[in-house]
């Protein structure tokens, strides 16, 4: 199939775009790196009266430091990150996501900031930036307002973003020595949607880490309570029938094997992490 007919503009601004947004009351939408965008419009899944070009955007393609914290560009794409150009991230745990992402050509053009606005559970960046408690600026005619990731995914495919709003920033904490990272996710091949991932963060100092489940029906889920027993008890607290039932509490409607692939994904998290001990078997198609 080929995309309804519809009207096309490349503002030079990130504040020009979210005008046209607002004058366009719902029937505008932004386009990135259209990996994702471009197929649902082909698809006739999404018929926007305008298409708003924000992917030549200079002020969205910067990465910078500040108070501990990395702000990326929404603009900035996973090849980017993968490939090392910015030299906030050439260390940071973001790196190995980029790289496991999809295939290099979805990479070169596919943004973060396009992938968070998407929202599809099945998405790296939805699970991985939870887990290391992301922030995102987000920007409108109105003004700007920041919003934790953990809040800002309601379901699959929606978000909290106003008709008029645009991701500006995603804000990360650094990656410093010390820290604890793990993330792992099953796919049927390299470059397939994931159907279980779990991501572990635990900033240097921090006292527990934030666990995450992903690639569910909607947004991730975090195991607060997991993290609580694994912070006072070490290892042990992270048994595979400790974590087999941390997940079925998660996840109460799931199958059995969505149970085991979110336990396996977990447990090889959290050991890449160091808070647990690795599982004996690899299932076929995983991928850290």
């Amino acid at each position: 199939m080929k995309a309804a007919a519809f009207d096309y503009r490349s503002p030079d601004s990130l504040l020009a775009a979210t005008q046209l947004l607002a004058e366009q009351a719902g029937r505008a939408k932004l386009m990135a790196g259209s990996q994702s965008f471009g197929p649902m419009l082909n698809l006739r899944l999404t018929r926007p009266q305008l298409v708003v070009d924000i992917s030549r955007l200079a002020e969205l393609a910067g990465v910078r430091v500040a108070d501990g914290q990395v702000e990326i560009g929404a603009g900035v794409t996973h090849a980017a990150i993968e490939d090392g150009l910015h030299a906030a991230l050439r260390e940071h745990p973001m790196r190995e996501v980029a790289a496991g992402i999809a295939y290099r050509a979805v990479r070169n053009r596919g943004t973060l900031g396009g992938s968070l606005a998407h929202a599809d559970p099945a998405a790296d960046w939805i699970v991985t930036l939870t887990a290391l408690g992301a922030r995102l600026t987000l920007r409108s005619p109105r003004g700007t307002r920041s919003i934790a990731l953990e809040e800002f995914m309601h379901a699959a495919y929606t978000t909290a973003l106003d008709a008029d709003e645009a991701i500006a920033a995603v804000h990360v904490p650094q990656a410093t020595t010390g820290h604890r990272w793990g993330y792992y996710k099953f796919c049927r091949k390299p470059g397939e949607f994931a159907e279980a991932s779990a991501a572990v963060w635990q900033g240097a100092g921090q006292p527990q880490a934030r666990i995450v489940l992903g690639a569910l029906d909607g947004a991730p889920l975090q195991l607060p309570a997991l993290a609580e027993r694994i912070a006072a008890q070490g290892a042990a607290a992270a048994t595979r029938e400790a974590l087999a039932s941390a997940v079925h509490a998660a996840l109460p409607g799931r199958d059995a094997v969505d149970h085991q692939l979110h336990t396996v994904c977990l447990a090889r998290a959290l050991a890449q992490a160091g808070l647990a001990t690795a599982p004996a078997t690899q299932p076929a198609g995983a991928h850290a």
